[in-house]
């Protein structure tokens, strides 16, 4: 990621007094330090009312913020417009934005305590928007002149990364590379010179390095940070790589300050439960993102819902207290809602192939009735009908295939047969159901209609688990 240079102003403190190097309104306009155009002298002049519908225009919001980053300079106090906005501010302090209008205003600043000793002192022309007023240089030593630059600053929201910004105010340091792990972040920064880049939110270990053209020069010093989402930094570099030779002992250091935040809309929430269905399977652990959440499963069980972030996860299965006999190792997008993980078919692959499906569940209020859900998990049984005193409840389900009916709370046999036209195959299993009104159920079919020839002997049965009441 290559460092973008910031507009900025530039006045020199000269023997002769203070010197202004174009102007801040010329530099934004044009981005290279060139004064703005001069007007045509035959340009029209505006008329009154064009002068009064100039005037009626609201004045936009600037902000100005102050940071001391002369490490030989003593604390300062800020005006504006004669009056102190800022006293005793001393080296590596970064002010908090003064909220102005946009406008043209005297900015003064001296000696703390001294009003006599003023280092700067000019009208700034502040557009509409942010900017900082740093102080860089030195007053006595000879690396680098004193100075203030004007840098305009984007706190625009980075959305969900982190946006960082350094400025280099180290005045013996040559330009710098910045990397992360060998990796160029900023390349080739002067002192002075200021570039943002935008980054996942996360922990970093910024390496220092003088410049060079393939960003290997030897690391000088290293820092920490860990940017968080929606957050926009001035990272500026400052103090003396070798103190002890400079008018100041102020030792280089990264002075990392927060611009702006903004609240990220949070993600949904995912329900995220596992339904251990293959009936030769062995009891499972389960894995998320590395993390242990459940621990020897066993056939039939329905875990409870596991609350997540909505996003991915690294889903893993293994046989219980066996982490090296993995059976599932996925990546799992998981969105907003409830989902359940089942372990489908059999690792013999006998009948159905092992598996695992994810099922979206509705758990949503079904009001005085009741939902039931059927999951088909029956390894050797065909596409199936379900029917209550002959009528059809479902029809003609394959194996994995599942869906859901509301009925009245009352009692029920439910008749499991082989799928047919009419709905009248032979009824190989009853199951006696009472469903609850308001209440959300699944109903799973497993294990074998002929266990005694299966690869375990698990009869057929049907599990019906509570989902949402």
């Amino acid at each position: 990621m290559h460092m973008s240079t910031q507009n900025r102003r530039t006045v020199l403190k000269t023997a002769g007094g203070i010197v202004v190097a174009g102007t801040l309104a010329g530099c934004l306009g044009n981005g290279d330090d060139e004064p703005a155009d001069e007007p045509e002298d035959d340009e029209e002049e505006p008329t009154e009312d064009e002068e009064m519908d100039d005037s009626e225009e609201p004045e936009s919001d600037a902000a100005l913020r102050v940071a001391h980053l002369s490490p030989d300079a003593p604390n300062v106090d800020v005006y504006v417009d004669g009056d102190a906005v800022l006293e005793d501010v001393p080296f590596r302090v970064v002010s908090d934005y003064l909220e102005l209008p946009a406008g043209t205003y005297d900015i003064e600043i001296t000696a703390a305590g001294d009003s006599e000793t003023v280092v700067f002192n000019e009208e700034l022309e502040i557009p509409a928007g942010e900017f900082t007023a740093a102080a860089l240089g030195e007053l006595e030593g000879e690396s680098q002149e004193f100075g203030v630059e004007v840098y305009e600053d984007d706190v625009s929201d980075p959305g969900e990364d982190a946006r960082i910004r350094l400025v280099h105010a180290s005045p013996d340091a040559p330009n710098v590379d910045v990397t992360v792990d060998g990796e160029p972040l900023f390349e080739d920064v002067a002192f002075g010179a200021a570039g943002a880049v935008e980054v996942p939110a996360d922990d970093y270990e910024l390496e220092i390095r003088p410049a060079t053209e393939e960003n290997d020069g030897d690391v000088v010093a290293t820092f920490d940070v860990s940017p968080e989402v929606g957050t926009v930094y001035s990272a500026f570099a400052v103090g003396y790589l070798d103190p002890d030779a400079a008018p100041a002992h102020e030792p280089f250091d990264l002075e990392l300050v927060v611009d702006a935040s903004y609240d990220v809309e949070a993600e949904g929430e995912a329900d995220l439960r596992v339904a251990h269905l293959s009936p030769d399977a062995p009891n499972v652990d389960v894995y998320v993102d590395g993390d242990a959440v459940l621990e020897d499963v066993p056939f039939r069980a329905v875990s409870e819902y596991l609350e997540l972030p909505a996003g991915t996860y690294d889903i893993e299965i293994t046989a219980a207290g066996d982490p090296d006999t993995v059976v599932f190792d996925e990546a799992v997008e998981l969105s907003e809602g409830a989902v359940t993980a089942a372990a489908l078919g059999e690792l013999s692959e006998e009948n159905q192939p092992f598996g695992v499906e994810l099922y979206e569940d509705d758990l949503s209020d079904p009001g005085e009735d009741a939902r039931i859900r059927l999951v088909h998990a029956s390894p050797d049984a065909p596409n199936v009908d379900v029917t209550v005193d002959g009528e059809p409840l479902f029809e003609d389900v394959p194996f994995g295939a599942a869906g859901a009916v509301e009925v009245p709370a009352d009692d029920y046999e439910l008749e499991v047969r082989p799928a047919t036209e009419y709905g009248d195959g032979d009824v190989v299993a009853t199951f006696d159901v009472s469903p609850s009104a308001g209440t959300v159920y699944s109903a799973f079919a497993v294990g074998y209609l002929d266990p005694d020839t299966a690869p375990a002997h698990e009869p057929f049965d049907l599990e019906l688990v509570v989902d949402a009441d």
